[in-house]
């Protein structure tokens, strides 16, 4: 959002439609994001989720006041992560590895019903999309698909604290996973440093080009008696 609004390379429809998805993302998303992985987490054996508060879609129990500003002005943000108890999981590794990557997972699913929304529109009603307000609507599907497929991809980063990290901590032994969780607000800063200097860009740039792939061709399933 920031961005775009420094560019000075943008209309008010582009400004409505990126602060409705973004504001969407901030009260919605991000709450199913961490509402997954409480979810998750209490199914796997940590009962005691419930009383922690996170077992809810409201977003005051989520919304992290500075991922929340992160979110507003560069376009990816957090939430407040769920307090889970891995002793409780059978496997606790694995568990937490599940639960993990039950966020991200969240974020394809949210991407999935706007691109369903997206292909319903266009092949039953196309003509809305020539319209004033479909074209806010047309901007506000495409945005909020692609910030979704961007937020799973950034939180598959393998780095943490994001969700990737508990993926990766499956394979690694318990003195680098002791080491990386004493350590993880130097990584997070270090993240957004990489970030900051494009680092990744390229390889995140694929992820997300990729998913969207595989997602774009999921949706695309129920449409298919209807192409021409």
């Amino acid at each position: 959002m920031l961005s775009l609004l420094l560019s000075g390379n943008f209309d008010f429809a582009t400004v409505v439609s990126e602060l409705l998805t973004v504001l969407l993302i901030i009260f919605l998303i991000l709450p199913f994001h961490e509402w997954a992985h409480a979810f998750t987490a209490s199914l796997l054996g940590d009962k005691q989720i419930k009383y922690r508060n996170r077992l809810t879609f409201n977003p005051i129990n989520h919304i992290d006041p500075v991922g929340t500003l992160c979110m507003l002005l560069f376009g990816f943000g957090w939430a407040k992560p769920v307090p889970i108890d891995s002793r409780n999981f059978k496997h606790p590794k694995l568990g937490m590895a599940i639960t993990a990557l039950m966020g991200p997972v969240a974020n394809l699913v949210a991407a999935l019903v706007g691109l369903l929304i997206f292909k319903a529109i266009y092949y039953f009603a196309i003509s809305f999309f020539l319209t004033t307000v479909g074209g806010y609507v047309y901007t506000f599907l495409s945005f909020y698909i692609s910030c979704n497929i961007s937020l799973a991809v950034f939180n598959l980063i393998p780095i943490p604290p994001l969700d990737g990290s508990k993926i990766l901590f499956v394979f690694l032994p318990d003195r680098a996973v002791e080491f990386c969780y004493r350590y993880q607000q130097i990584f997070f800063i270090a993240l957004f440093v990489l970030l900051y200097i494009g680092v990744f860009d390229g390889l995140l740039g694929w992820a997300v080009q990729g998913l969207y792939s595989g997602i774009n061709f999921i949706a695309s399933l129920p449409f298919m008696p209807f192409v021409s």
